[in-house]
Parts: structure tokens; C-alpha cells; sequence
């Protein structure tokens, strides 16, 4: 009788392949971390060595203004790399291992009863600005209302636990303001998506295209999270950066006279600080530093400062208007900035 079964050569050659893959997933993963985890503790290394000699370089080479610039950049920076390294890597994941079905399933088929339940989940479901829009137009790709969709590309880079904890860092023994910020982000992102249910048209956004199921998989998985660990990392690194260099010039530059204009006045320091978010670009894990050091400012302002930031800035509104296009960029960044700013004011005036 002749023996039926699997070919135990071929069960070998299947599991051995198997345990090559994962194997190969586990390099992937530990080169990526150790890349990221050696950048940022070089960084803060050089940050905090730089912090403590470069106030004594400055004042040898220059004046005490550039000593105080160097100050508070450094401050910045080193309080904000931790932050926007942990939100990387919770980031780089949630685009590797969820797919965009789970959004699908879980949202009601009501579009307006969809876009709360879309702007709750991007506090459970963090990510960076920059990783939200492509996120958002692969949700409407899969079927995904455009309503919640939008919803969601504005809530979770702005009140995902990273974020908050973050803001909580920055305002020591000052819960109320991380509880502003998660408040009137939460409420500008579902405003966005009503409003957008009421009045958005299908014209404004790019036809949808039928995702490609392969090259979808190509970008997951191991290799996806090493990916995008990194690009997210340098990429939000730099504006990190930028940030940090243009708060400390913005503190160090611009005379107290000028600022007593826009502090003396509640709503001109709030539509000043809400500019100047679109403007420098900070990422979201590192904009409640920068917003700390702002303390010549009311806390409302600073409020406005972080609302805004993560929703409608410079960055933000290229990446829009190279994936739904400029009609749509100009409309929905225009019509959000002020739905921010008055969110920001009413929270701040009943919270702060």
C-alpha cells in the first residue's frame, strides 16, 4: 500500500522558508530600532552637552542674546526628541500591522453618526501630520466616508495619547490645558466632518482609484514598520529642528514692545500665535514645548498654538494639495484654520 500524505521534503523546504521570513522580519525590526533608538540618544547626548557649554561659548563669541537663543533651543529640542521618537515608532506601526479595513468596520454606514466615532479614534490610534493624509485618502479609497475620513486626518495627529502626554510634560501641574487641547481638537475635527457632510462636494477630491492590493502589502509588515519608522523619525526630526530654532528667534528677535501689542489684547495674541503655527511646521509630539516657551503669551494663545499646528500648516497643505488637490487644499486648510481658531478661543475662555 503506498503511503499518502504531504512530502516531508517539501514540509522541511516550506518551514525552513518560513522561519528565513521571520527571521528576516526580526532584523529588520532591530536594525530599524537601533538605528532610531542610537540617533535620538545622540542627539539628546549632543543636545544636552550643548546646552550646558553653549551659553559659555556664546557669551565668549557674542552677546548674551545668543546665548539665550541657544538656551531656549536646546530646551525645546531635548524635552520634544523623546516624545517624537515614541510617537514615530507607535506611528510606524499602526501603518505596517492595521490595516484600513478596521476603520471600515467599525464606523456606522451614517456618515454623520461616522465622523465622531472617526474623530475619537485617533485617540486610540496615533499618528503623525505628515502620515495622516496619505491614511486619510487610502480610507476613501477602501470605501470610507470622505466626511470621516477628514474627521480622523485631523484628530489623530492632534489628541493621540503621545500627544497629550506630551502637552502634560510640557504644562507641569497644569491638567486643564492638556484637557483644552483634547477638547477643542476633538471638537474642530468633528465640526470639519459635519461641515463637510453639509456642504462638501465630490467634485473637490481627485476620483477615487481602486487600491492595488499588492503594492498595498509591499509597504506592510516588517519591512513597512522599519520604513517608516525612519522616514517619519528624520523627517518630523528636522521640523522638530526648525521648530525649536525658530521658537527661540521668535523669543530673542522680536522686541517686548511689539508682543505688548498682540498680549495686551486677547484675541490678537490668539490669531498671532495661530499664524504662526501654520508657518513653523512643528510636529505634534513636539508642538506643546515649543507652546511652553511662547510665556509671553495667554494660555489661550498657546492653546490656539497647538490646535492649529497638527491641522492646517505649511507642510500639511502641500502634502493636501498633492493628494486631493489644490481646490480641495485651499477650501478645506482655509475653512479649518478658523474653525481651530474660534474652537481654541471658546475652550480656552471656558477651561483655561
Amino acid at each position: 500500500m503506498e503511503t499518502r500524505g504531504a512530502d516531508p521534503g517539501g514540509a522541511d523546504t516550506s518551514g525552513a522558508e518560513s522561519r528565513s521570513r521571520v527571521a528576516d522580519g526580526v532584523r529588520l525590526v532591530v536594525r530599524a530600532l537601533v538605528y532610531v533608538v542610537v540617533g535620538g540618544v545622540a542627539l539628546v547626548v549632543i543636545a544636552t552637552v550643548g546646552s550646558v557649554l553653549g551659553p559659555m561659548f556664546a557669551l565668549d563669541i557674542a552677546t548674551p542674546a545668543m546665548a539665550a537663543w541657544w538656551t531656549v533651543f536646546t530646551a525645546v529640542a531635548v524635552q520634544g526628541i523623546p516624545f517624537l521618537l515614541l510617537g514615530t515608532v507607535v506611528s510606524a506601526a499602526i501603518g505596517a500591522f492595521v490595516p484600513e479595513r478596521v476603520f471600515r468596520r467599525v464606523l456606522p454606514k451614517n456618515p454623520a453618526l461616522a465622523v465622531p466615532v472617526a474623530g475619537a479614534a485617533g485617540a486610540v490610534l496615533p499618528g503623525c501630520e505628515c502620515a495622516s493624509v496619505p491614511v486619510a485618502d487610502s480610507l476613501m479609497r477602501r470605501g470610507v466616508a470622505p466626511a470621516a475620513a477628514l474627521a480622523f486626518l485631523l484628530s489623530a495627529p492632534a489628541i493621540n495619547p503621545v500627544v497629550l502626554v506630551a502637552t502634560s510634560i510640557a504644562f507641569p501641574g497644569n491638567p486643564a490645558m492638556v484637557g483644552a487641547r483634547l477638547v477643542a481638537s476633538l471638537a474642530t475635527a468633528v465640526v470639519m466632518g459635519w461641515l463637510w457632510v453639509r456642504f462638501g462636494r465630490e467634485e473637490w477630491l481627485p476620483t477615487r482609484r481602486t487600491p492595488d492590493v499588492g503594492a498595498g502589502a509591499a509597504t506592510g509588515g516588517w519591512r513597512g514598520f522599519r520604513d517608516g519608522l525612519q522616514h517619519d523619525f528624520l523627517h518630523a526630526g528636522g521640523f522638530l529642528v526648525l521648530g525649536a530654532a525658530a521658537a527661540a528667534t521668535f523669543n530673542i528677535l522680536v522686541p517686548r514692545s511689539l508682543l505688548d501689542v498682540f498680549t495686551g489684547s486677547p484675541w490678537l495674541s490668539v490669531l498671532l500665535l495661530a499664524v504662526l503655527a501654520v508657518v513653523l511646521c512643528v510636529c505634534s509630539e513636539a508642538d506643546a514645548f515649543v507652546a511652553a516657551s511662547l510665556t509671553g503669551f495667554s494660555p489661550t494663545a498657546r492653546l490656539a498654538f497647538m490646535v492649529v499646528g497638527p491641522m492646517v500648516d505649511l507642510k500639511l497643505i502641500a502634502l493636501q494639495a498633492g493628494t486631493f488637490g489644490r481646490a480641495f487644499a485651499v477650501r478645506f486648510s482655509a475653512v479649518t484654520w478658523v474653525v481651530a481658531v474660534v474652537s481654541s478661543g471658546v475652550v480656552g475662555w471656558w477651561l483655561l
